[in-house]
């Protein structure tokens, strides 16, 4: 009976060896981003060494059809890829029958949802870049729906992991008292407002700050600025700054109780990746969906803000609205 119970353990042992040495293979979907780009060229160029076991072996290219700046890049990028070895799949459910798991890459926010709505019903592990959606009703939607598929699921700007940032979200410099987060604020019709680049920003600032926000209020002048203010529920005062104009810079300000610290600045994708590719072995999403949307209400509730020449908006108002909106939706999803 030992030697049964010896030859299983050993078996089991084994087995489990093999497994984790076995390729984690990463599909992506959209290759009109230079996200998509630089994230193969990272891992498959063996730049994140410490996590060799992964390779990007997949890539469905569409990605935005209407939006010029995107689906102009996509040639060049299908051959970038092409040369780290990427396969090309003629659509997401050939993909999905290659990969472990997804990087949802595509640039353009509006068509996230239909996207994702076939990872989900694969049930395979997905990362979903910025912006998760296009409004706050969709993101709204796309985690309902990873709720009902049972598939972790998160999204980021690589804003949020810059290390100083993380070391002020940690708490190293103290509690925080405030922060003035900043980045550049380019439009595209097709997204409202900040959804588009303005999330950057507001994703620092809420890397820094927590959830929380209670009240928005937002000032703006066309063409060169738009500053957005929070008040947390802790009594705590937020802002993002959106440039529209000037030299693109990322960064801001954060105040603690011992003094003030810079948050960011940008640097490259590296450590976002390391973040997707750690969630995609333990499947613990290192952003809640609650921090997500409340991102989304932010940017949400500054628009309507904005409509009402700088009226303070409730974020909990704000998101019921939207929510109602999701749950139509998804009635198309059942």
């Amino acid at each position: 009976m030992k030697n049964k119970i010896l030859s299983l353990t050993l078996f089991m042992v084994f087995s489990f060896g093999v497994f984790a040495q076995e390729t984690i293979k990463i599909g992506i979907i959209g290759l009109d981003t230079s996200h998509s780009k630089a994230f193969t060229q990272l891992l498959n160029g063996g730049e994140a060494k410490e996590y060799s076991e992964f390779k990007i072996v997949a890539a469905y290219p569409y990605g935005s059809r209407t939006i010029e700046s995107s689906y102009k890049r996509i040639p060049g990028y299908i051959e970038d890829v092409k040369k780290f070895g990427v396969e090309i799949t003629n659509s997401i459910q050939e993909l999905l029958d290659k990969v472990d798991c997804v990087m949802l890459e595509t640039n353009d926010g509006t068509i996230h949802l239909e996207q994702a709505i076939e990872v989900f019903k694969s049930g395979k592990i997905m990362f979903i870049d910025k912006p998760i959606a296009a409004d706050l009703a969709d993101a709204i939607a796309i985690f309902k729906l990873a709720e009902k598929y049972d598939v972790p699921v998160f999204s980021s700007s690589a804003l949020r992991f810059v290390p100083q940032t993380q070391k002020l979200r940690n708490g190293d410099f103290g509690k925080i008292l405030g922060a003035d987060c900043y980045s550049p604020h380019r439009k595209e019709p097709s997204h409202p407002d900040f959804g588009w680049y303005g999330i950057h920003g507001v994703e620092m600032l809420f890397t820094v700050m927590g959830t929380g926000c209670k009240y928005v209020s937002r000032m703006s002048t066309d063409s060169v600025v738009d500053v957005v203010t929070g008040q947390w529920e802790n009594g705590n005062i937020g802002t993002f700054r959106g440039m529209q104009t000037g030299k693109a810079i990322y960064g801001g300000t954060a105040f603690t109780e011992n003094g003030s610290q810079p948050v960011g600045p940008y640097n490259g994708y590296l450590d976002l990746l390391k973040e997707i590719l750690k969630f995609f072995k333990t499947r613990e999403a290192p952003v809640s969906a609650k921090e997500t949307l409340e991102i989304f209400t932010f940017m949400e509730a500054s628009n309507i803000s904005k409509a009402k020449s700088g009226k303070i908006i409730s974020m909990e108002d704000t998101y019921k609205k939207a929510e109602k909106k999701a749950d139509k939706i998804l009635k198309k999803y059942k």
